[in-house]
């Protein structure tokens, strides 16, 4: 045992067994230290005790056969291969093992010895066949042998070896001393990496599976709660209680509840003296450009003016119609500033900025530059936060001092697990839908329908009314723009021929992207072609028919937010899903979107069939990778972990307590791998 070296310092190169060619191949896992490597977690296992009998392995599917060798057959060898092939039985049947450039493996296997094998099936009804499997002793007493991720020049034998020896040589510090172990039921730090990587049974699997997941949770929601108490800097926009009443009064229609709740939410954070940091969570037409208003009127009755940034043209000039509509009336100043804007425009709209006289001004990324100044911001609000880099939100908060942030998202994530992502901010969640609105028709069909399909938009075109047809890539090796071009080129040949027909997608320059949905909103375009780059949020109520080709290839989120495109006015809108998977997962997942169109619901089955690896994409948001908890399928540990978080800030904020020094070193270990939130 190396109690001399902390892990954590320790070059993965000096392990025994690994050596400066393996710590090379080692690094491109993200291994560098002795830690690394023990926190190099198993993907999964091969259980050795979940055997099948060879009449029944089936083809070309991963199974665990236990069998005796009963012959071993001359080896070929030939200049770069050498084959090894052995037959073994069940006592029923036979089976080939083979073997390519293996003799170690073949030299194992001893003459009427028996063993567990592991691999893919193969061979025909005569004998079936296993290519270069996996094998342990079948009276091997530890029959469960882990999976770990590999890459090329790396075995899962050799990292095992590897791992074993980090084990061995250190002392692993837990970081919860007994008391907490008990309260929380949790086996020790050392005991749960050496059953992690090396379980005897199912049994010591789950306890040290636990035990890890519960620490990783606990180390994020700590990491993300001291960091939202470090975001506690004083603001110097203090507002004081006024009335929103004629801000109601004045409204065209009643607010929903939940509207009501999250404007309560902004004006209590807005009278604070820390700034508000709140994400507002709505799904597709909940009305939160309405909310954003009231906090923009409430703001601008303290003396204090608003900003909202919006990542295109088109959805600035949206929200800025919706803002004026709102707010105009009740004698706010609203403007309008954007890259498009001509000089003397921008000169005369940034001078009115600066001298105050503009109460509410709403743009692009034109507010974040140099001469842009303000007079008093005190409220920040940000469109689909996601679309802007880390330096363009910041460089906005500083246009103020520590002003109020308001975030605006429309994809919908589990309340719980949205104050995990979202960990630093309050979260107001819009969850109503104004009433009259009606919720789209959706349809699930193969492509024999598209000639009625066709037919169907046509109808609507002649009455006046618009259709989106979004496509993913059609033909493997066409380009994104190449797969739309020959789609817009196959309705030449449809009752489709004589509509005007426009044309997104993601190689188009963003004035064009601009232009194109201008055109479309101005009713000039009556179908879009589209691949999924449709502006989220852009408001066409015109728009009443959305075709979604081979709608298998989206998840389930991404086909409820393009299926907001539409159904934006009064008529009834239509969604027709179009595939030819007929798969069991396809078909839940269409059903899914056929019964329901409560985003939240959406957002719920789409983790529990994706899992939050795809859900979130590869960044999550922000947050720290993680090795080994699932935020979906741990969500009771998350909670768990919640309150023993909370109650460990509570008496030391800052974890600058000597007994909470572990734990600090947790959240740095952990948070030092955070990608840019």
């Amino acid at each position: 045992m190396n109690n001399n070296n902390n892990p954590a310092d320790f070059p993965a190169c000096f392990v025994k067994g690994v050596g400066e060619k393996r710590a090379k191949l080692l690094q491109k896992l993200g291994i560098n230290t002795a830690m690394d490597l023990v926190m190099h977690y198993p993907r999964g296992y091969i259980d050795f005790n979940d055997t099948v009998p060879i009449c029944d392995a089936p083809y070309d599917e991963s199974c665990v056969i236990r069998a005796k060798v009963s012959r071993k057959l001359s080896p070929y060898r030939g200049g770069r291969i050498s084959i090894f092939k052995v037959i073994v039985t069940d006592s029923k049947d036979d089976m080939l093992i083979t073997f390519f450039n293996s003799e170690y493996s073949f030299k194992r296997l001893m003459l009427d010895q028996e063993y567990c094998f592991y691999g893919k099936a193969a061979g025909d009804f005569l004998r079936k066949e296993m290519n270069s499997p996996i094998f342990i002793d079948a009276d091997e007493p530890v029959k469960l042998l882990p999976r770990y991720r590999l890459t090329e020049g790396l075995s899962h034998n050799v990292i095992s070896s590897c791992v074993k020896n980090a084990l061995q040589s250190f002392s692993y510090e837990d970081c919860f001393d007994n008391g907490f172990l008990k309260e929380y039921g949790l086996i020790g730090y050392s005991d749960a990496l050496r059953m992690i990587h090396f379980p005897k049974t199912k049994a010591e699997y789950n306890l040290a599976k636990h035990r890890l997941t519960f620490e990783e949770l606990f180390t994020l929601q700590i990491g993300l709660k001291s960091l939202k108490n470090k975001k506690l800097k004083l603001t110097s926009s203090d507002m004081k209680e006024k009335s929103l009443q004629p801000y109601y009064d004045s409204l065209p229609f009643t607010p929903t509840n939940a509207q009501k709740r999250a404007i309560d939410d902004c004006v209590k954070d807005m009278q604070r003296n820390v700034p508000m940091n709140r994400l507002l969570q709505g799904d597709v037409g909940s009305g939160k450009t309405a909310v954003a208003a009231a906090a923009c009127y409430f703001a601008a009755i303290n003396g204090y003016q608003s900003t909202l940034m919006a990542p295109t043209e088109i959805l600035a000039k949206q929200h800025y119609d919706t803002l004026c509509s709102f707010l105009s009336p009740l004698g706010i100043n609203v403007q309008l500033l954007t890259g498009s804007a001509t000089a003397a425009e921008k000169k005369k709209i940034r001078l009115q900025i600066a001298d105050g006289y503009a109460d509410v001004i709403v743009g692009t990324q034109a507010l974040i530059q140099k001469n842009t100044q303000f007079l008093n911001l005190g409220l920040v609000i940000t469109d689909e936060q996601h679309r802007f880099g880390v330096e363009q939100r910041a460089a906005l908060n500083e246009k103020g001092d520590n002003p109020h942030t308001l975030i605006m998202s429309a994809t919908p994530i589990p309340r719980t697990l949205g104050m995990i992502i979202y960990g630093d901010l309050d979260i107001s969640i819009l969850d109503e839908m104004p009433k009259g609105r009606l919720p789209v028709k959706t349809y699930a069909v193969d492509t024999s329908y598209h000639e009625r399909l066709y037919r169907f938009i046509l109808k609507y075109v002649q009455n006046g009314f618009q259709a989106y047809i979004v496509c993913p890539l059609i033909d493997e090796g066409l380009s994104e723009k190449a797969s739309a071009i020959k789609y817009i080129e196959g309705l030449s040949d449809t009752c489709l021929k004589d509509v005007p027909i426009g044309l997104l997608h993601g190689k188009m320059k963003q004035a064009e992207k601009d232009k194109t949905m201008q055109a479309f909103k101005s009713n000039e375009i009556k179908v879009l072609v589209s691949t999924t780059v449709i502006e989220v949020g852009v408001d066409v109520p015109n728009a009443v028919v959305m075709l979604i080709e081979n709608a298998e290839q989206f998840g389930l989120s991404q086909l409820h937010q393009l299926r907001g495109r539409v159904g934006r006015g009064k008529e009834q809108a239509h969604c027709v899903l179009i595939t030819d998977n007929n798969s069991k997962y396809t078909k839940q997942r269409m059903d899914t979107m056929v019964r329901t169109s409560d985003g939240f619901e959406i957002a719920n089955e789409d983790l529990k069939l994706r899992g939050p690896g795809d859900f979130f994409g590869s960044r999550q948001h922000g947050l720290p990778p993680l090795r080994i908890a699932d935020l979906y399928a741990d969500l009771d540990i998350l909670k768990i972990t919640e309150k023993a978080a909370d109650k460990i800030l509570k008496s030391d904020p800052q974890l600058e307590k000597t007994e909470n020094s572990s734990i600090k070193l947790l959240v740095q270990r952990l948070f030092d791998n955070a990608p840019d939130a």
